[in-house]
């Protein structure tokens, strides 16, 4: 900013996680800022709200929240008027077809208003890909960046479209699924893609190269690549992860049958990261991923220090954050878990001699099956429970935390009373009672799994269908046996 008292800026994204970050270092560096938001209320929770100017015309430093619609051009020219730089920063996230046609009437929209604003400079964040005679090939939502950067770089406002890989970020979403995967997984087993290249890049020096771009002459128009100084496979990320953070290896390996769909789905199932988000995610790891220029570093430097390596945005990223809270968790509930099958398997005792002289239904599956079963829905129980209560801790919601506690807690005392009061008490039609409202809190608990993420909630469906199974069971054998 020399010789220039304030420059004013117009970002996009202004309440997403580089977003957010971005206005805050422009607004700390002097710049007037401009943030576009669809809520005004998401805006005021930012680290920058402190900021915010009463009205549309901040001054050095202050930030005026604006709302408008990202395909309307003459809304967002009005909106950009009087801004130096612009950067986009937004990319829908639907499923389906339309994405790819909301992200280009986004862009499309966006630099007619910039050329009618008379904005000088425009920023874009894109990521990484292939060469471009390879880009038909890309992934739906990868291909969708580089369309966006295209149609930006077609406008007669000098853009720099930069381009990057995995951010490495304590609430970047892609260090998210990375981080929950290395610390959740003692192994893990994905698509080929895993051994894909990948240039990943801190958050501190994404940020850099953003604000750095709006310095560059207005005749530079073109494509940056931006990365750290570390090219290596995703399963290698996962293993430095680890290393860095965790107390024991992790290990990686490829399985041609995963498809990006049951991959997707799995992530879902492990990590924080909602569906919606680990597809795209997914598809941008599915090509090698590397920087193949750095001409930006020539034009604009680097940060103090110079770029930081792959270990070293890790130990920034996770500085504050409780990587042990898994490993905690799923010994608390899983030794909750264990212990109530240890009780039930005491108390249960198909062997006696009532039990072997009760008439049973001829649908009843061998004793074999029970014990196989059960071992399995036990381990379900504690793997989605521990998913359930861990992630509501990581989200600082510790009602949610406790309220799925809680009713855990009841469905274990229920799980262990039905064995003593059918083998036990020998009460056949207490049993029942004790079977159906298992049966009804383990619904419920299906219920709170699927709030935290629908895939949960389908993994532990069974654990509610098979005692609703038993409730139907139990009561068949008490009619069978009215008299004992």
């Amino acid at each position: 900013m020399t010789g220039q008292t304030c420059r004013t800026a117009f970002v996009t994204g202004a309440t997403g996680y580089i977003g957010g970050q971005l206005v805050e270092e422009l607004a700390s560096r002097g710049w007037a800022v401009k943030a576009l938001t669809r809520s005004r209320r998401k805006a005021e929770g930012q680290l920058w709200s402190h900021r915010i100017a009463e009205g549309s015309e901040p001054g050095a430093g202050q930030v005026a929240v604006l709302e408008a619609d990202l395909s309307d051009a003459a809304g967002l020219a009005e909106a950009m008027r009087g801004a130096d730089a612009a950067w986009f920063l937004v990319h829908s996230m639907a499923g389906g077809s339309d994405f790819a046609r909301e992200d280009r009437e986004m862009a499309q929209a966006f630099a007619e208003a910039a050329e009618t604003a008379g904005v000088r400079r425009i920023v874009y964040l894109g990521g990484l890909h292939p060469e471009e005679k390879d880009t038909a090939a890309l992934s739906d939502h990868l291909a969708s960046r580089v369309e966006v950067g295209e149609i930006l770089l077609g406008s007669s406002v000098p853009t720099a479209a930069l381009q990057a890989g995995v951010v490495v970020g304590n609430g970047s979403e892609s260090f998210t699924m990375l981080r929950h995967l290395s610390e959740r997984l003692p192994g893990a087993v994905g698509p080929s893609w895993i051994s894909n290249e990948i240039t990943p890049i801190s958050i501190r020096d994404v940020l850099f190269f953003l604000r750095a771009a709006a310095d560059l002459p207005p005749e530079t128009s073109r494509t940056f690549d931006i990365g750290s100084p570390d090219t290596m496979p995703y399963s290698q990320m996962l293993r430095v992860y680890a290393q860095e953070c965790l107390s024991v290896p992790r290990i990686a390996g490829t399985a041609p049958v995963l498809t990006q769909g049951i991959a997707a789905w799995g992530i879902a199932f492990m990590t924080p990261v909602n569906r919606r988000m680990t597809e795209p995610l997914i598809g941008s790891l599915v090509h090698d991923t590397v920087v193949k220029e750095r001409d930006l570093e020539g034009l604009v430097g680097t940060p103090d220090g110079g770029l930081q390596s792959l270990r070293e945005a890790i130990r920034l990223a996770v500085e504050g954050v409780d990587t042990g809270r898994w490993m905690r968790t799923v010994r608390r509930v899983g030794g909750a878990v264990a212990l109530t099958a240890l009780a039930g398997s005491l108390l249960t005792d198909p062997d006696s001699r009532w039990y072997r002289s009760l008439r049973k239904p001829a649908w009843q599956p061998p004793g074999l099956a029970f014990p196989v079963v059960w071992t399995a829905l036990y381990a379900d129980i504690a793997l989605v429970s521990a998913l359930v209560i861990a992630d509501a801790q990581e989200e600082g919601d510790d009602d949610a935390a406790r309220l799925y506690a809680t009713r855990l807690a009841g469905n274990l005392v229920l799980n262990a009373a039905w064995s003593g009061l059918f083998f036990r008490a020998r009460r056949p039609w207490l049993a029942v009672g004790g079977a159906a409202l298992l049966a009804v809190s383990s619904a419920d608990l299906v219920r709170l799994a699927a709030r935290s993420a629908p895939e949960r909630g389908v993994i532990l469906a069974p654990y509610a269908g098979w005692t609703a199974f038993a409730t139907v069971l139990s009561g068949a054998i008490a009619r069978l046996n009215r008299r004992r």
